[in-house]
């Protein structure tokens, strides 16, 4: 019995968490030989339906920023920074869009001021669901592809 709830423990712990998710974007990053293939392509079918619906009598700025492509680069993107770490990717972005330090000294110091377990566990959590969904959007994102170059039914 106490094997059982070690596993369910286990099955729900951050680290498994950001293995499946870098294993999902693995899995994508090998599956899109082409990504160019995916600018434009909508990652949900339903939601691109219901959008082209909402905004047939004007311009729509749904492509922009939810297409298919625009996900591969963000997916691949959050994989390396888990893999090489925050302060790696932020140095990146300084380097980037000129920004200071300034601004992420002053959210240290409110953050040292809370309750650092309360603070802990509510990042905890939130990451947590953050990296189940952006997995389940690595997978979805896979099979769209295979869909749209005509392989759908391989590799189940």
């Amino acid at each position: 019995m106490m094997q059982s709830c070690d596993s369910y423990r286990q099955k729900n712990s951050l680290f498994n968490a950001m293995n499946r998710f870098i294993g999902a974007v693995n899995n994508m990053d090998q599956t899109v030989m082409v990504p160019s293939l995916i600018r434009d392509v909508p990652l949900d079918e339903e939601k691109a339906v219901n959008d082209i619906r909402a905004t047939s009598n004007g311009p729509t700025t749904y492509f922009s920023d939810g297409d298919m492509y625009s996900y591969y680069v963000l997916l691949k993107s959050i994989r390396t920074d888990i893999e090489w770490g925050v302060r790696q990717a932020e140095e990146r972005r300084k380097d980037k869009h000129g920004v200071g330090a300034l601004e992420s000294s002053r959210i240290d110091s409110e953050e040292k001021e809370e309750d650092l377990e309360k603070l802990f566990r509510f990042h905890l959590s939130g990451l947590h669901t953050v990296l189940s969904k952006l997995t389940g959007k690595a997978n979805t994102l896979t099979n769209r592809y295979k869909q749209e170059i005509g392989i759908g039914g391989w590799g189940y």
